[in-house]
């Protein structure tokens, strides 16, 4: 089996490569960023609801804001997208900085930059996506979705434990300031992206477009079972927003920074030993698999009475998410056509982020009628079986085969990357 990761997109490709770092430094900020807001939640209100509520504050954002970003990155230059809504996320992180320098920081302020920060990323991430897709080779595809997973997972060991140890150490002003920081830096790596041309410039931002995009993802069976399933997993297994109240549980003063680190820890373990992803191909069996993978994961985090085995329950979950994340990279990559890909970009941040958002409401509602224990146990198990009942609901994703799938055969043959410099 060979371990490792291949490094040819990161040596060969430049815009990628500036993508990859000026991506690398916002995420490292903003995993800071995300954490220290929980924790100043958490210090404001000594409440778990409010900071579940963060999760519902996300939730209408994400939908609309997500889709139309979508739209947006099939109708207008992604590169441009990129850069706006970056300053419009510098600008969210300096008013989260002045707040909290306040005698009084404000929590309902708080939660209205939430709102402003989740209807950027809303409006970036399909474009970031679709770019990545347009400037990498298709039998590159694995090997760049397996770095970009490598490097958000070391944002999000770095960034959380930097945040947490800053907030607690120096003061939550002092992450916001860093993210500050980190946009200045990303922003002048994306200004020499080069963006190439696409065929189909002239998509419409309208209704009409996004009702396509939608028509698409639905008639795709395949790629409607890789939404499902991480839908799924985040909605009913999502464990970040509990984390500070399950450190509170135990003796040692470092609990919740392990906790934070657990999960990126067993994602950064699945990448770096990723190469041997390469050789598989039915990339639908792989996600179902993983995803069931996690919810084991945060079953026997949500069990266990040590800390140790807690970890051990995070770091699988963790492992087990990257691999799902992997395959569901490469497939949405290798399968979706350039001139639509951003509007499945838009679907795909609705799976992958109003399940998490979703999740901490559903975490803290459950925790705080029942409890903690039963709420993570619970969610993980029911994880776990709807990834099987998806599985059989929708063959052709269990199904799907790289090698012999029609539209990987079709977007091969009409991708076409130009040569950089």
């Amino acid at each position: 089996m060979k371990l490792g990761m291949d490094l040819q997109p990161l040596r060969n490709l430049p815009t990628y490569r500036r993508l990859f770092f000026a991506s690398g430094v916002t995420n490292l900020g903003s995993q800071a960023t995300y954490v220290t807001v929980a924790f100043q939640m958490s210090q404001l209100t000594h409440s778990v609801l409010a900071v579940g509520a963060i999760g519902l504050v996300e939730f209408l954002p994400l939908i609309v804001f997500g889709l139309y970003g979508g739209v947006l990155a099939d109708a207008v230059n992604r590169k441009t997208m990129l850069i706006a809504t970056e300053f419009a996320l510098l600008g969210c992180s300096m008013a989260l900085l002045v707040n909290s320098l306040l005698d009084a920081p404000s929590v309902i302020l708080l939660y209205v930059v939430i709102g402003a920060q989740v209807i950027g990323a809303g409006l970036q991430s399909p474009s970031l996506d679709s770019l990545r897709q347009q400037v990498v080779p298709h039998d590159s595809q694995a090997a760049a979705t397996t770095l970009s997973m490598f490097q958000r997972t070391v944002a999000s060991i770095a960034g959380p434990a930097l945040g947490g140890l800053l907030a607690v150490s120096v003061g939550c002003w002092s992450v916001y300031g860093l993210d500050c920081v980190s946009f200045f830096g990303s922003l002048v790596l994306l200004s020499r992206v080069v963006a190439p041309a696409r065929v189909a410039e002239a998509t419409v931002v309208s209704f009409s477009a996004l009702w396509s995009g939608v028509r698409y993802a639905v008639t795709r069976r395949d790629l409607l079972g890789t939404y499902l399933i991480d839908l799924s997993a985040m909605l009913l297994a999502y464990p970040l927003a509990m984390l500070p109240f399950v450190a509170q549980q135990f003796h040692e003063r470092f609990a919740l920074a392990l906790l934070y680190a657990a999960l990126p820890l067993g994602a950064l373990g699945a990448s770096l030993t990723s190469r041997w992803s390469t050789k598989v191909h039915h990339y639908g069996q792989a996600i179902a698999l993983a995803a069931g993978g996690w919810g084991l994961g945060i079953a026997l985090f949500g069990w266990s009475g040590s800390l140790w085995i807690a970890v051990l329950g995070l770091i699988i979950a963790g492992w087990t998410d990257a691999i799902s994340a992997i395959f569901r990279g490469t497939m949405w990559n290798q399968s979706i056509p350039t001139d639509v890909r951003g509007r499945m970009a838009g679907i795909e941040l609705l799976s992958y982020s109003v399940g998490p958002t979703l999740g901490q409401s559903r975490s803290g509602i459950m925790a705080a009628a029942f409890t903690l224990k039963t709420s993570l146990i619970a969610g993980g198990l029911l994880c776990t079986g709807a990834c099987a009942g998806l599985a059989a609901a929708l063959p052709s994703m269990w199904r799907f085969d790289a090698r012999t799938d029609a539209n990987v055969a079709l977007v091969k043959a009409a991708q076409a990357v130009p040569d950089e410099s």
